[in-house]
C-alpha cells in the first residue's frame, strides 16, 4: 500500500506542480506576448481569463464526470488537453489561437487538479494521510512560486512561447507514468448537470466580455452592452434553474449556512483585488522599471514565495486566536501591502520602496489559504462536504477571473501603455481599487462567526481525507 501511494503521489504531485506552475508562470511573458503578437491589453486580459474561466466553470462538473466514468481515465484525458494545448499555445501564429488554446489548457487544468487530490487521499493509508497531503500542498505552493521567476528565466534566455513547450515533455512523461502508476477508481455515479454548466460558462462569458471590452469600444457600444445585460440575465437564469434542479451542479442549499457563504464571498473578493493588481504589476515592472522578465519575476520572489515560509505558522496560529481571526489578519496584511503599493508607485520607485509591500502582501498570502480551506469544510452543510472545497476553488477562480477585467476597465480608464507615466496613472488607480476591495473582505471576515460548528458525523465523499487529525492542505494561489 505504501509502494502503491509513493507511486501516485510521484504522478499526481507532478502533475499538480505544473498545472500549479501555469498559474503564474505567465505574468512575466505578457509583455513579450503584447509585442511579438502586438496586441493591447485586452487581448492580455483574455490570455490569463481564458484560462481562469474555463478552470472555475468546469471544476465542478470535471469532478463528477470523473467519478462517473473514472479517475483514472479522466486524469490521462485532463492530462492530454493540457499537454497538447500547451503545445498549441507554443506554436499560436496570433493572439486568438493563443487565447483559444489556454481556453483548452484550463479545461485540462480543471479536470487533472481536483483529481491530484482525490487519487492521493485514496492510494494512502489513513496513518499517513497527513503526510501525504501536506507534501501535496507543498507541491502546490512551490508551483505558485516559482511560476514568474520560470516565466521570466524561459521568456529572457529562449522565448515567450517556451512557458508553454516546457509542458510538454513533462506531459507526455506523466502520461506514460500514469498508464503505469495508478489504479482506476470510481466515485458515486451523479447526475450530470449540462444545463447548469452551459448557463454559468454563458452567463460569466456574457459578463467578462462587457468589462474588457467596455473601455476599448465604449460602454455604451451594442457589443458592450448587450454582453453585460445578456451576461446577467443568463446568470440569472443559472440561479434560477440551480433551484429547481434535481441535481444541481452548484446546490444553493450549501449558502445557507452564514459561516460558509462569508467565508466564499471573502475568497472570491480576495482574488477580486490580489490577482487583478498582479496582472498589472508583472507589466510595470518591465515596461515601466525596465527590468528583464527574469529580473521581474525574481524580484516578486518576497511576494510569491512568502507563503510558502509563512504557511507553517498558519496551525499555531489558528490554534491559539483561531481560524476567523487569522483568515482576518491575512487581509489585513494583504489590504496593507496593496495600499503601499498605492501610495508609493511611481515611475521612477526604487525596488527598496516596493519591498515592504512585497512582504506584506507575501505574508497575508501566507495566512490566507489554510484557515480558508479549513472554515470551508467546517461550516459546509454535513451532505455537502465532499463539494464545499470544489465550490470554494471555483469561485476563487471566478474572483481571479473578474478582478483581472474590472481592475483592467479602471486600468484602461486611467491610463495606458503609451508613456511610462501614463502607465503608472493607471497601474496606481487599479491598485488602490484592489485595496479597497480587500478592505471589504477584511470586514466580510468578521461576519463569519468566530465558533466553529461541531465536526461533521456524515461520511465524506469517496476519496476524501476521512481522519480528523489530517490537515487541510493548503490550495494553490
Amino acid at each position: 500500500m505504501r509502494h502503491h501511494a509513493l507511486k501516485t503521489f510521484i504522478v499526481t504531485g507532478i502533475a499538480l506542480f505544473m498545472v500549479s506552475l501555469d498559474n503564474l508562470i505567465v505574468t512575466n511573458a505578457l509583455p513579450s506576448i503584447r509585442k511579438d503578437l502586438g496586441t493591447g491589453l485586452e487581448a492580455l486580459e483574455w490570455t490569463v481569463n481564458a484560462y481562469t474561466l474555463t478552470f472555475a466553470v468546469l471544476l465542478l462538473t470535471g469532478a463528477a464526470v470523473a467519478d462517473r466514468f473514472g479517475r483514472r481515465r479522466l486524469f490521462l484525458i485532463g492530462l492530454t488537453l493540457f499537454t497538447a494545448s500547451s503545445a498549441a499555445a507554443a506554436l499560436a501564429p496570433g493572439i486568438g489561437a493563443l487565447i483559444a488554446a489556454r481556453a483548452v489548457q484550463g479545461a485540462g487544468a480543471a479536470i487533472v487538479t481536483p483529481l491530484t487530490l482525490t487519487m492521493l487521499a485514496a492510494a494512502t493509508p489513513a496513518n499517513r494521510r497527513g503526510q501525504a497531503l501536506a507534501a501535496w500542498g507543498a507541491m502546490s505552493g512551490l508551483g505558485v512560486a516559482l511560476g514568474p521567476v520560470v516565466g521570466g528565466a524561459l521568456t529572457e534566455y529562449a522565448t515567450w512561447q517556451w512557458i508553454f513547450w516546457i509542458n510538454v515533455p513533462i506531459g507526455i512523461v506523466l502520461l506514460g507514468l500514469a498508464r503505469a502508476f495508478l489504479t482506476e477508481s470510481h466515485g458515486p455515479r451523479k447526475p450530470l448537470d449540462l444545463v447548469g454548466t452551459f448557463l454559468v460558462s454563458a452567463g460569466l462569458l456574457g459578463i467578462v466580455l462587457g468589462l474588457v471590452e467596455g473601455n476599448g469600444r465604449g460602454w455604451t457600444s451594442p457589443l458592450v452592452l448587450t454582453a453585460l445585460i445578456a451576461g446577467a440575465a443568463v446568470l440569472t437564469g443559472f440561479l434560477a434553474y440551480e433551484l429547481r434542479a434535481v441535481n444541481p451542479m452548484l446546490p444553493m442549499a450549501i449558502f445557507k449556512s452564514r459561516g460558509f457563504s462569508a467565508v466564499n464571498a471573502v475568497a472570491l473578493v480576495m482574488s477580486f483585488g490580489m490577482f487583478g493588481a498582479v496582472f498589472l504589476l508583472a507589466q510595470f515592472l518591465q515596461g515601466v522599471q525596465g527590468m528583464s522578465p527574469l529580473e521581474a519575476g525574481v524580484r516578486t520572489l518576497p511576494w510569491t514565495a512568502m507563503p510558502v515560509v509563512v504557511a507553517p505558522l498558519t496551525a499555531p496560529l489558528m490554534a491559539r486566536v483561531g481560524p476567523r481571526n487569522v483568515l482576518a489578519l491575512a487581509l489585513v496584511f494583504q489590504t496593507a501591502g496593496i495600499a503601499w503599493l498605492g501610495a508609493v508607485t511611481a515611475a521612477d520607485v526604487s525596488y527598496g520602496t516596493l519591498l515592504p509591500a512585497f512582504v506584506l502582501a507575501g505574508i497575508g498570502m501566507g495566512l490566507f489559504f489554510s484557515p480558508q480551506a479549513r472554515l470551508v469544510l467546517a461550516f459546509a452543510p454535513h451532505e455537502f462536504t465532499g463539494l464545499a472545497s470544489g465550490v470554494s476553488n471555483a469561485l476563487r477562480q471566478l474572483g481571479t477571473v473578474l478582478g483581472i477585467a474590472v481592475l483592467g476597465a479602471v486600468f484602461s480608464a486611467n491610463g495606458d501603455f503609451t508613456s511610462p507615466q501614463r502607465f503608472t496613472d493607471g497601474l496606481t488607480a487599479s491598485v488602490w481599487t484592489g485595496a479597497v476591495v480587500l478592505g471589504v473582505a477584511v470586514v466580510i471576515a468578521l461576519v463569519i462567526p468566530s465558533r466553529l460548528p461541531a465536526p461533521a458525523t456524515a461520511p465524506v465523499e469517496a476519496g476524501e481525507p476521512t481522519d480528523e487529525t489530517t490537515p487541510v492542505p493548503v490550495e494553490a494561489a
